[in-house]
């Protein structure tokens, strides 16, 4: 039975270790310090003199600070730049540091020396221009010697050398702006000298670009005559190639070939004016070998000829039925009107036969004709062949001409461009702070920092020299007597007073050193007095599931296509990135005794108990798989609430089942297999049925589950206090036990409830969440029913 009012066997921390004391305490040297203190004193005040005697001594220097912007992104003013722009982050900072560095080179630093004389001042060790020896001279009427060009050149080189010294560069991080400071004895000096810098770096900027722009100009008018030259010898020998093989047309293609294209079309028609021909004069001859009216074809038709000789014949034929019928076959009259018809029919036939005859003269024209075409563009094939042959080497130079032309031309533009790109300055860099005169000198500092680091040094001086001489020639002082530690009175004892809720959640921190410190005649009485007679058990983990440790999502209206997020089911859910919550923690050590329970089982099984009332077990159940998933574990949960089905239910609208490696992992029923979800997590949904089939079908699914491998932690939300039959035959496959008591209900009931339940399978039991999320409105207090 659980025993909460036993101390944590904690080992003792070990007693401190007593030091060694020093040879020379902190309050002996406070003292000697104090007894010299009118020697130290002194010295501190004759330090700070020396200081402020040395900082007088010292030349001051005065520094001017002019400010640059330099834009690696020049002007636009012509289509293509002579050098590529720097696009990105990183070659624009390396662009501005090269400019400073520039700033800084010899060319520009020449030209500051130059300009502002410094190779004559004394203090860029330069001369004055008029020394005593000059002077003497010139009294006398003798002129000095003039400088030769070596002892001019080392004057320049001492004088460079010394503005170097004088000039400090910095650039502003992440921006272009670029910082000169320069330093002189004179600050009028110093702010000419800046500003001259400055303008000789812009000078040369200038001077660069167009230098770079004229020998970039010089270089390509070099080669244009070559190149001029080059091209005019491709263009004649194209010109003298194409006069040598006939190679003459329009600009499109050439002469031979659209004759070529002509001939193919005339051959084409005329062959098609053969096939009309011979068309026509065979239905003439079908129409005349036939018995059917030989007028019948479309040239009868169309003339009118025979259209004539037809309308007689029809008027003779009708005189001729008329005169039948009136007179006899032998009458003069009949015999002439049939006379007159077979005329007539005979005279048809023959104008039939001239449209024959007429037929094959076509057909023979027309043969003729195809067969002169054919025979036209056989020629034709065979120049345009020859032709063809000639015209590789013809396109080869064609391709040497246009190469010519297309070098020549980009060389001739480039060149233009170049030659106008020297009158234009397209640097950015710019001013925008001159230098003035500076009003305070940098260096040496104020006299009073001189004067404050003086009677610092003179007094720790003084102090380190009077601590050693104590401690060479007096001897190190005797330890000072040790101390007796008081014993602390005890405690007045406290009244036993019965556990609340908070020390029970907290028995670890708030009870333990009350426990430890009280005498054992005055320790707390035990949780409840029908626990005492049973054995004592390993105490439970105790872990809080507050407010502060959940989200709250809208369920299916922020619910994913790509499967079922377990953290958007509309239930609370545990906050991301917070790994270090005391409730983590807590549910990391309960899962460490889980694993010490299973015995080094693979997939140890645990499962979480409490009251069916409310939703906040199965909510407790699924936020203790999703920590144990975040901490990489791969869990199967299993929904043994077969009255509910809490999770069930949540889990069932948009899951789709998915075969494991040994087939298909169900809880006994096709509606209740196993859900992939995207969390890490695969949920078992509860079976229908009464308890005992229900706990039956959850063993084989452990078992399947085992053998298929893949969990490393199966989490069963529930069964249901009280417990049945069923239930308990499903508490012997589990390895760990955690109970679940929402903070609405009493706590010692509801534990002692569950314990009194679980009979044996109580040392199972490794852990206590209590669940403040469920509200009271929810959740109704029990009664003792069930003690």
């Amino acid at each position: 039975m659980l025993d909460y009012n036993q101390p944590i066997d904690r080992a003792r921390p070990e007693a401190p270790q007593q030091r060694p004391q020093a040879g020379f305490s902190a309050l002996e040297l406070v003292n000697l310090l104090w007894r010299r203190k009118i020697a130290i004193a002194a010295a501190a005040l004759l330090g700070a003199t020396l200081a402020v005697t040395v900082g007088k001594s010292l030349t001051p220097r005065y520094t001017a600070t002019a400010q640059l912007y330099v834009d690696p992104r020049e002007l636009q003013l012509v289509d293509r730049e002579l050098t590529p722009r720097a696009q990105d982050v990183s070659g624009m900072s390396m662009v501005v540091e090269s400019q400073a560095r520039l700033i800084t080179s010899n060319s520009v630093l020449l030209q500051v020396i130059q300009q502002a004389g410094l190779d004559k001042d004394p203090e860029f060790g330069g001369g004055d221009g008029k020394s005593l020896m000059s002077s003497l001279l010139g009294l006398i009427g003798l002129q000095p010697r003039a400088p030769s060009a070596a002892e001019t050149k080392e004057v320049q080189l001492a004088a460079l050398e010394a503005l170097n010294r004088h000039i400090t560069i910095r650039k502003t991080e992440k921006s272009f702006i670029v910082d000169i400071e320069v330093w002189s004895t004179d600050p009028a000096k110093a702010a000419m000298l800046a500003n001259t810098l400055t303008n000789a770096y812009l000078t040369e900027s200038r001077n660069s670009q167009a230098s770079a722009a004229r020998r970039a100009t010089s270089d390509l008018s070099s080669r244009l005559k070559e190149l001029r030259e080059r091209l005019r010898n491709a263009e004649t020998a194209l010109a003298t190639y194409k006069a040598q093989n006939n190679f003459v047309g329009t600009q499109d293609a050439l002469i031979s070939d659209q004759q070529l294209s002509a001939s193919n079309q005339r051959l084409s028609a005329a062959r098609a004016a053969t096939m009309d021909a011979q068309a026509r004069l065979d239905q003439i001859e079908a129409s005349r070998r036939t018995a059917a009216d030989a007028g019948a074809i479309p040239e009868a038709l169309q003339s009118p000829t025979i259209a004539n000789l037809r309308a007689q014949y029809a008027e003779a034929r009708k005189k001729y039925a008329e005169q039948a019928g009136e007179l006899g076959p032998r009458h003069p009259a009949l015999r002439q009107t049939e006379k007159q018809v077979e005329d007539l029919k005979r005279t048809i036939s023959e104008e039939i036969d001239r449209f024959a005859q007429s037929a094959k003269n076509d057909l023979t024209r027309a043969r003729d004709f195809e067969a002169s075409l054919n025979r036209a563009l056989e020629a034709q094939k065979r120049q345009s062949v020859q032709l063809s042959q000639a015209a590789v080497r013809l396109r080869e130079l064609e391709r040497e001409a246009d190469a010519s032309r297309d070098v020549y031309q980009s060389f001739l533009k480039r060149s233009r461009e170049t030659e106008e790109q020297e009158s234009l300055n397209t640097s950015a860099a710019r001013v925008i702070g001159e230098a003035t005169v500076p009003q305070r000198r940098s260096f040496p500092p104020a006299m009073s920092l001189f004067a404050m680091i003086g009677f610092i040094f003179g007094a720790i001086a003084a102090s380190g020299w009077f601590a050693a001489a104590e401690l060479l020639f007096a001897g190190a002082p005797a330890p000072a007597p040790a101390r007796r530690e008081r014993t602390p009175a005890p405690q007045a004892p406290r009244a036993a007073e019965p556990p609340r809720a908070s020390e029970i959640a907290q028995p670890q921190v708030s009870r333990a050193p009350e426990v430890a410190q009280a005498p054992p005649d005055v320790a707390a009485p035990p949780l409840q007095p029908s626990m005492v007679e049973r054995p004592l058990i390993e105490k439970p983990l105790i872990a809080r599931l507050q407010e502060a440790d959940v989200i709250h999502t809208l369920g299916a209206i922020l619910a994913t296509g790509g499967g079922v997020d377990l953290t958007r089911l509309g239930w609370p859910t545990l906050r991301p990135g917070f790994p270090l919550t005391s409730l983590l923690n807590a549910w990391r050590d309960m899962r460490a005794a889980v694993a010490r329970r299973a015995g080094g089982k693979a997939m140890p099984v645990v499962a979480l108990l409490g009251p069916g009332e409310t939703t906040g077990r199965s909510v407790t159940a699924l936020n203790f798989a999703l920590a144990a998933a975040r901490d990489g574990a791969r869990v199967l949960m299993i929904d043994a609430d077969h009255l509910a089905h809490s999770l069930s239910n949540k889990v069932n609208r948009n899951g789709k089942s998915e075969p494991s490696r040994l087939g298909w992992l169900s809880n006994g029923s096709k509606a209740a297999r196993e859900i992939k979800t995207v969390n890490g997590i695969s949920v078992l949904p509860a079976a229908e049925g009464d308890a005992g089939k229900a706990a039956e079908a959850i063993r084989k699914a452990i078992a399947q589950a085992r053998s298929a491998g893949g969990y490393d932690l199966v989490v069963i939300d529930g069964p249901v206090t009280p417990l049945g039959a069923g239930s308990r035959k499903l508490l012997d496959e589990v390895d760990a036990l955690v109970a679940v008591l929402p903070t609405s209900m009493d706590i010692n009931d509801g534990l002692e409830e569950i314990l009194s339940t679980l009979g044996r399978a109580e040392r199972k039991l490794v852990g206590v969440v209590l669940d403040e999320l469920t509200p009271a409105t929810q959740a109704r207090q029990r009664g003792r029913q069930y003690a």
